[in-house]
């Protein structure tokens, strides 16, 4: 049964609601003023809100800024009942996060519909947010186990086999094999740092102040040097040294360099690990309007526009099919970190042809920066 809370002054009207609504089979919960619904709302939870607007004590306004303010209540549909509703008031309303208005006098069917039409909503929303929970679920359900066996497997075995047989192998075949358990670990080390990485940045996105804080220290760092040295070192990883093509301008970009460098390091590996060896991999920036726009293009299996919608973390396309290594975290970093930092992000591919990352950070000319300082 669906939980309705009136808040309405004038008790006549209340009964005529609450006549309507328990004939339909809803629960209903009432407030004679807005600081007891708002107490009511924390208490009850409802489904749903209708409240007048005009209220002494609390108005229809600041009960819906309470309620929008509490993260227990904050998602809780929202109707607004008036006597009179003009294009400000109806603005007002709908900025502050109202859902719908009715109009009094009312009408049963009028009552009825508003009230149906958003639980329809809140239930498609509902349904829609439990749909994600499963398929993140499943997603983590099947990357992560991957992506932690497989490095600890090498680990084990390779170690196991040293232990074992170490004095009837050569030193060149033993400096092997600590060569892999060294480059499984790394690769271990990386996946729970990014992981943990996630978790925080997921934190402080939800967070407004947390961002403003962050982007009030205006840190910064020059990309020529960094950009040239970071993409030959991952080149040099990947074997694709002859793959990579430089286009480099000097920009300051108001970023952490440690960040700056995660942003690299996730979007170069995605384009080197879904591109074939001998296909070019593009790497440039420039300085415009104030940021640095910086674009990373592979060649390989590219995405489609519903793979780029759903682009999130644990979610790997067509790993059964392709088997590559990752969790599909590193470009839900790299656009988090970027959107952190107040800069955009978007992708651009063509199935089987190309795929183009391009991300766009606050930013500073060089030359400027020379002529005032």
């Amino acid at each position: 049964m669906n939980k309705i809370l009136l808040i309405e002054n004038e008790e006549d009207i209340r009964e005529i609601l609450r006549e309507i609504l328990t004939y339909e089979q809803f629960e209903v919960i009432e407030a004679d003023n807005g600081l007891l619904g708002v107490n009511l709302a924390l208490e009850t939870i409802p489904d749903l809100i209708i409240c007048d607007i005009m209220m002494s004590g609390l108005d229809g306004y600041e009960v819906l800024q309470k309620i929008r303010d509490n993260s227990a209540t904050s998602t809780i549909s929202f109707i607004f009942l008036t006597a009179k509703l003009n294009k400000i008031n109806q603005r007002r309303g709908m900025e502050l996060g109202a859902d719908d208005y009715l109009t009094k006098p009312f009408t049963k069917d009028e009552v009825l519909g508003a009230v149906t039409a958003q639980l329809a909503k809140k239930n498609i929303l509902k349904r829609k947010s439990l749909e994600k929970i499963d398929e993140l679920r499943l997603n983590i359900a099947y990357a992560l186990p991957h992506e932690l066996h497989t490095p600890l497997n090498v680990i084990i075995n390779s170690s196991k086999f040293l232990t074992n047989y170490y004095p009837t192998i050569d030193q060149e075949q033993s400096i092997e094999l600590l060569k892999i358990i060294h480059t499984s670990g790394e690769r271990l080390y990386r996946i729970t740092k990014n992981f943990l990485l996630y978790a925080e940045l997921e934190l402080t996105l939800a967070n407004p102040e947390r961002i403003a804080q962050i982007r009030s220290k205006q840190e910064y760092c020059y990309t020529q040097c960094h950009l040239k040295e970071l993409c030959l070192k991952l080149a040099q990883q990947a074997e694709r040294v002859e793959d990579l093509y430089l286009d480099i301008s000097e920009v300051i970009v108001f970023i952490p360099d440690t960040k700056f460098y995660k942003i690299i390091e996730e979007l170069l590996d995605n384009a080197f690990k879904f591109s074939r060896s001998g296909t070019p991999i593009r790497v440039t920036s420039k300085f415009l309007d104030n940021y640095l726009h910086l674009s990373i293009v592979d060649y390989g299996r590219g995405m489609t526009a519903e793979q780029i919608a759903n682009i999130a973390a644990y979610n790997q396309f067509e790993r059964k099919l392709y088997e590559q290594q990752g969790s599909g975290l590193g470009l839900t970093i790299a656009k988090r970190l970027v959107e952190l930092y107040g800069g955009q992000f978007n992708i651009q591919s063509v199935v089987g042809q190309q795929t183009t990352v391009n991300v766009y950070l606050p930013g500073r000319n060089e030359k400027l920066h020379q002529e005032l300082n």
